[in-house]
């Protein structure tokens, strides 16, 4: 699918009705729905099945007289990615293909974003020659050209002082976006010196509160004044790949960091308060092998054997017990097994794992988790994730899927068995925890307790 911004389109968007591709009456229509869904017109346009993405890339060059290149297939000229950093080509969907003489030829989703040319004419100080490219295959490209420089996505941490407190930063320098960038990168810092997982930012009268979650409890760190919040969230949101824009709206989006030369991936949540916007971060490490993570060799052979027939692999704990992080560890060992389609249905996705086939949600389009469900058989898993289902319609086709031999894993939010055990008790899950073959209790990062179906009749009635 085609996601050219609004500001090309904006631009052009009444070039279609006059040149006969769309009726007026079409492109209101579609700019309600951008306007509903949080979503762009192209996308709109094309999700309505008025204009076809072919049709509308020709438009554009033709209009613009600005080139269409493929991605897909094509080679970039490695030597000239250091022109453009990650962070400013994540930032701006673009990327550099090749340069002659003083001319450097960039890919952008939005070749019309004046203020992303002469950022990178300012930083390069050569002459730009945009063209014009599909932003989901730019993305592909910066990932795979960018390779670890995308996984820091410019952020790069150092913890090796335990004492570090975010706020030093606050009044080092001038402000700038490496002022707020150093920021972000303090706080980031902080949280993993402290090994918190959950952090808050939320506006308050006149500053910004920065919280973190400490053993379920809310701590505050600090406050960010106001004269810095809004290019504070701008940043964050930025990096993240939201909107800064847009802050009535609930958000999903990712932001991917390096702690010491550790990849680290949190979830960026922003959500709308009657005092502005409230953003919560969620850290999540990289899979590892059951192994290191305390598993006996006797539990991973019944976490292997659960993965190899039909039932559901339930990972229960407290919050931010980890459940995720065993789960990711869990496909990333049975990634292995080419004979297995693997897939995961999550709303943010964690890491890029071999051999598995990662779907995020995405509510600006409509692709919920009820359209995931209503289309993934067509692609014959043979196992799949889902993140924590919330609902009993998510919850019985879920079950269901055990009857047509497929293997499923998901998560529980329980904080002891005596409170698992009770709340399976209810009639709603009568054929869920039957069809349990394997669960995996996180009592605590040091005690994990594997049962397999049989253990299971003791603890769970």
């Amino acid at each position: 699918m085609a996601y050219i911004s609004n500001k090309t389109l904006e631009k052009l968007k009444y070039d279609l009705v006059r040149d006969g591709f769309i009726r007026y009456e079409e492109l209101e229509n579609a700019q309600e729905i951008a306007n509903a869904q949080n979503i762009n017109i192209a996308q709109a346009l094309i999700n309505s099945n008025l204009i076809s993405e072919e049709k509308l890339l020709s438009f554009l060059e033709n209009k613009l007289h600005i080139p269409y290149v493929n991605l897909k297939d094509y080679e970039l000229d490695e030597r000239y990615l250091n022109l453009v950093s990650a962070q400013d080509a994540l930032k701006f969907k673009l990327i550099p293909l090749f340069k002659i003489e003083n001319i450097l030829t960039i890919a952008m989703a939005d070749p019309l974003d004046l203020f992303a040319i002469e950022k990178i004419i300012e930083n390069t100080g050569v002459e730009i020659e945009p063209v014009l490219a599909q932003e989901h295959l730019i993305l592909q490209k910066i990932e795979e050209y960018y390779k670890s420089e995308t996984t820091q996505s410019g952020m790069q941490i150092d913890t090796a002082d335990t004492t570090y407190s975010w706020q030093e930063e606050l009044h080092k320098e001038a402000l700038s976006e490496e002022h707020i960038q150093s920021i972000i990168k303090a706080i980031l810092r902080q949280a993993i010196n402290q090994n918190v997982h959950e952090l808050f930012f939320e506006n308050s009268e006149g500053h910004l509160n920065v919280n973190f979650r400490v053993d379920s409890q809310i701590v505050p760190t600090g406050e960010i004044p106001n004269f810095l919040a809004v290019q504070f969230l701008s940043e964050l949101k930025s990096v993240s790949g939201l909107d800064p824009n847009v802050s009535d709206l609930p958000q999903n989006g990712k932001l991917i960091f390096t702690v010491d030369e550790l990849p680290l991936v949190s979830s960026v949540s922003a959500f709308p308060i009657i005092n502005g916007e409230r953003l919560l971060l969620k850290i999540y490490k990289p899979p590892k092998q059951l192994s290191e993570l305390g598993f006996t060799n006797t539990q991973i052979e019944t976490v292997r054997l659960a993965t190899t027939t039909p039932g559901i692999i339930l990972v229960c704990g407290s919050n931010l017990r980890g459940k995720t992080h065993i789960i990711y560890s869990i496909l990333s060992n049975i990634s292995s097994n080419k004979n297995k389609n693997i897939f995961t249905i999550e709303s943010i996705s964690k890491y890029n794992l071999e051999n598995v086939y990662q779907c995020e949600l995405n509510e600006n389009i409509g692709f919920n988790l009820d359209k995931a469900m209503k289309f993934i058989e067509f692609q014959a898993p043979d196992i799949i994730y889902f993140e924590e289902i919330t609902t009993k319609e998510g919850l019985d086709y879920f079950s269901s899927l055990v009857f047509k031999d497929k293997t499923l894993i998901t998560e529980f939010l329980a904080d002891n068995m005596a409170d698992l055990s009770k709340k399976l008790s209810y009639e709603n899950f009568s054929l869920f925890k039957s069809l349990i073959t394997c669960l995996i209790f996180i009592h605590s990062k040091d005690r994990i307790e594997v049962l397999d179906k049989s253990d299971l009749k003791r603890f769970i009635p």
